[in-house]
C-alpha cells in the first residue's frame, strides 16, 4: 500500500504566497509607545520598548534589528541575504542587525526554502515591509525632533533632518508610533533604486559565519529538552507495504536505560511498518537498536533492484506515444516519416543519494495543552505539517514547528518525514522524544533523486540538416509522491507531468521539430520515495540535452560551439520575457561566446 497523498496543493500554494504579502498592516501591528508615552524627555527614555511596525521585523530600544526569517539557512547565507532587503530599506546600522528563524504559524503564509527562491520571491514583500517600518520611524522622529517628515532621511541607524538627528534607539525609546499604514499604502510604498542601496551589494558582514564558527549555531542535531528519550529508527525491507510481525526485545531488555521498541501505526501511512527503539541516554539506544530483533513481512518492491528501474525506464521510454506531452513545436511526425537518415542514442543516471552532514533528526514534545511541539531542521515546513497533521489525528495549528540551522539540505529536508515517527513515539511513550538517524539508516530512508532515462531521437534530410529532435524522459517523480497538487498539466491538455523532473527539457535552443514527453517510472515510485536533489530535472536532463548535441554536430560535421550559436537564434518563445528569462536564447549565446573566446575554443592546443 502507498501512502495516501496529502501535501499543498498548486492553488493553495500560490494563495498562501501572496496572502502572506498582506499580513502587515501597519495600525494592528504596532508595537510602540502611545502619544502620551512620547511626551516624556529623551534622556529618560523607556529601554523596555520594541517597535515592531510589522512581523518581519521589530528594533528594541537599544537600536537593534531584529529580522524574522521563514527561509531555512543550510548553507547558503539566506538569513544575511534577507536581513539585507529589510535593513537597506530600513536606513538600519548593519552592525546592530540581527536575525532569527521563526516557528511555524499561519501568519507567515508558505514556508518553504529551493529552487533558489528564496530572493527572487521575497524581495519585493521584503523590500515593502523595511520601507513602511522607514516611513513610520521618520513619522515618528519629525514630530520627537520638531521637523517635517518630508525633510527627514534614515540611514546607517539614524534619522537626519538639517542639524538635527536622533538613532534608532533614541526614536523606539521615545517616539509616537500611532500612524498606520494600510495594505494598499503599503503596495504602494515607494523603495528604493538600485543606486540608493547602501547595504544589497556591499561588502558586509555575514550574520551566520561566527556562529557556525565558534559553536554557538544551533542545529536540529544539537536540540535538547529537559527529560528527553533518545531514539533510533529500525526499518522495514521495503519503503511501501512492510508490516511488523513480531518485535523481540529480549536482547534490549539487559541493556540498562532501555525504555522499549515502539511500532510505529502512522494513519498517513507515510511511514510504513517503522519501529522506533527507545532508551534514556543515547549510547542505550544505538546499542539496543542492534539488540532488537523485528520479523517483517515485505512489500512487493523487495526484490526490486537499480537495473530492473533502469530497464522499466527504457521500455516505457521507447513507447513512440507514451508519456505526457510537454513540448511540441513543429511537426515531430513528418520530420520522422520524411527523414532521409536519423540517429538515436540513450542517457541513464543512476540513484542519487543527498548524504547531508547532519543526519535525519527530530524532537517532539507534546505540551500541556496538547499541542505537538517538533524541533528539527526543515526546508518545506506548509509541506509536512498536513502529513502530520493526519498522522497523529489533530489540527495542523496545534503543531508547531521550532525551526534551526540544517547541516545540509540540498533537497532532503524539502520533506521531514522524520518527523512523524518521533511524534508517534513522544505520544506513546508521554515524554519528550530525540529520534536520531545513524549514517546508515539515514541513507535507507532517504528519499533518493530517482534513477533516469532520456532517450533522443534526431532526424536529417538528404542534405544533412537537422529536421528534428524528439525526447523522452522516464523518471520517478518527487512531486507526484509528497505534493501532487503542483503536478502540471500536459500542453494538449491529458495527463500530468512533475515540472521537477523535466525542467531543462524546455531548452533555449531553436529546434526546426522538438517534441519532449515525460514519464512516470512507476516501479521507481512504487520502491522508493523519489526526492529532489538540488536541481532535480537538469540533474540528468540537461546533460542528456547537451550530449546529444554534441552527437548530433558530430554527425553533422560541425563545431559544437557554433552549432550551438547558431540554434541560439532567440526565435519565437526563445527570445525571453520578463525576470529572469530577460534576453532568452541571445542572452545565453553572449555567454557562451565569452566563455568560448575566453577558454580559446578553436585555437590550436600549445605543443
Amino acid at each position: 500500500m502507498k501512502h495516501q497523498q496529502q501535501g499543498l496543493s498548486r492553488r493553495s500554494f500560490i494563495a498562501g504566497v501572496a496572502g502572506s504579502s498582506l499580513m502587515m498592516s501597519m495600525g494592528s501591528l504596532v508595537s510602540g509607545c502611545s502619544s502620551e508615552q512620547a511626551s516624556q524627555a529623551l534622556s529618560s527614555g523607556d529601554l523596555s520598548k520594541v517597535f515592531s511596525p510589522n512581523i518581519w521585523f521589530e528594533i528594541n530600544s537599544a537600536g537593534e534589528v531584529l529580522i524574522n526569517i521563514i527561509r531555512a539557512e543550510m548553507g547558503q547565507h539566506v538569513g544575511t541575504s534577507l536581513a539585507q532587503i529589510v535593513a537597506d530599506e530600513l536606513g538600519a546600522d548593519w552592525s546592530k542587525v540581527s536575525f532569527k528563524h521563526v516557528d511555524t504559524d499561519p501568519k507567515w503564509g508558505v514556508m518553504v526554502t529551493g529552487g533558489s527562491w528564496s530572493v527572487h520571491t521575497s524581495f519585493t514583500q521584503l523590500s515593502q515591509a523595511g520601507a513602511a517600518g522607514r516611513t513610520v520611524i521618520i513619522d515618528a522622529a519629525s514630530k520627537l525632533m520638531g521637523v517635517p517628515a518630508e525633510a527627514c532621511s534614515a540611514e546607517n541607524g539614524v534619522v537626519s533632518a538639517g542639524d538635527k538627528s536622533l538613532t534608532f534607539a533614541e526614536i523606539v525609546s521615545n517616539g509616537d508610533f500611532s500612524r498606520s499604514i494600510s495594505e494598499e499604502e503599503l503596495a504602494a510604498v515607494p523603495v528604493k533604486s538600485a543606486g540608493e542601496r547602501k547595504v544589497i551589494g556591499h561588502d558586509v558582514r555575514n550574520l551566520d559565519v561566527a556562529p557556525k564558527s565558534e559553536g554557538s549555531a544551533v542545529y536540529g542535531l544539537d536540540a535538547e529538552l529537559p527529560g528527553m528519550a533518545y531514539a533510533m529508527p529500525l526499518l522495514p525491507p521495503t519503503r511501501y507495504g512492510s508490516t511488523v510481525n513480531a518485535i523481540d526485545e529480549s536482547a534490549a531488555k539487559t541493556i540498562p536505560g532501555f525504555i522499549g521498541a515502539i511500532p510505529i501505526n502512522d494513519p498517513s501511512q507515510t511511514v510504513q511498518g517503522c519501529v522506533v527503539v527507545a532508551a534514556e541516554t543515547l549510547p542505550a539506544a544505538m546499542k539496543a537498536a542492534k539488540a532488537v530483533k523485528v520479523d517483517w513481512s515485505a512489500g512487493p518492491t523487495a526484490n526490486v533492484d537499480e537495473a530492473a528501474i533502469i530497464a522499466e525506464g527504457m521500455r516505457i521510454a521507447s513507447d513512440p506515444e507514451g508519456g505526457t506531452l510537454y513540448v511540441n513545436e513543429g511537426d515531430i511526425a513528418a520530420a520522422k516519416s520524411g527523414a532521409a537518415t536519423s540517429m538515436a542514442a540513450t542517457y541513464t543516471t543512476a540513484t542519487a543519494l543527498h548524504f547531508t552532514m547532519e543526519p535525519q533528526n527530530a524532537l517532539v514534545e507534546f505540551d500541556a495543552e496538547g499541542r505537538c511541539h517538533i524541533h528539527a531542521g526543515n526546508q518545506w515546513q506548509s509541506l509536512i505539517l498536513p502529513y502530520l497533521a493526519q498522522a497523529l489525528e489533530m489540527p495542523e495549528n496545534d503543531i508547531i514547528i521550532h525551526q534551526y540551522y540544517l547541516g545540509g539540505g540540498f533537497g532532503r529536508r524539502l520533506f521531514g518525514d522524520q518527523m512523524i515517527p518521533a511524534a508517534l513515539a513522544a505520544r506513546e511513550l508521554g515524554r519528550p522524544v530525540k529520534l536520531m538517524f545513524d549514517r546508515a539508516t539515514d541513507s535507507r530512508f532517504d528519499c533518493v533523486r530517482s534513477p533516469s532515462v532520456c532517450a533522443f531521437e534526431a532526424t536529417f534530410d538528404a542534405d544533412g540538416a537537422l529536421t528534428g529532435v524528439d525526447h523522452a524522459v522516464a523518471a520517478g517523480w518527487p512531486t507526484k509522491g509528497m505534493a501532487p497538487g503542483f503536478l502540471g498539466t500536459g500542453i494538449d491538455g491529458k495527463g500530468k507531468f512533475d515540472g521537477f523532473s523535466i525542467s531543462g527539457a524546455d531548452h533555449w535552443y531553436s529546434l526546426p521539430s522538438h517534441r519532449v514527453r515525460a514519464m512516470n517510472n512507476e516501479l521507481a515510485q512504487s520502491t522508493f520515495l523519489p526526492g529532489w536533489l538540488r536541481a532535480v530535472g537538469p540533474g540528468w536532463i540537461s546533460w542528456g540535452v547537451e550530449s546529444f548535441l554534441d552527437e548530433i554536430a558530430d554527425q553533422m560535421g560541425q563545431d559544437p560551439v557554433a552549432m550551438r550559436m547558431g540554434l541560439l537564434d532567440g526565435a519565437g518563445k526563445n527570445a525571453g520575457g520578463d525576470g529572469s528569462t530577460v534576453g532568452g536564447a541571445k542572452r545565453l549565446a553572449a555567454v557562451l561566446k565569452d566563455v568560448s573566446d575566453r577558454a580559446g575554443w578553436g585555437r590550436e592546443m600549445p605543443a
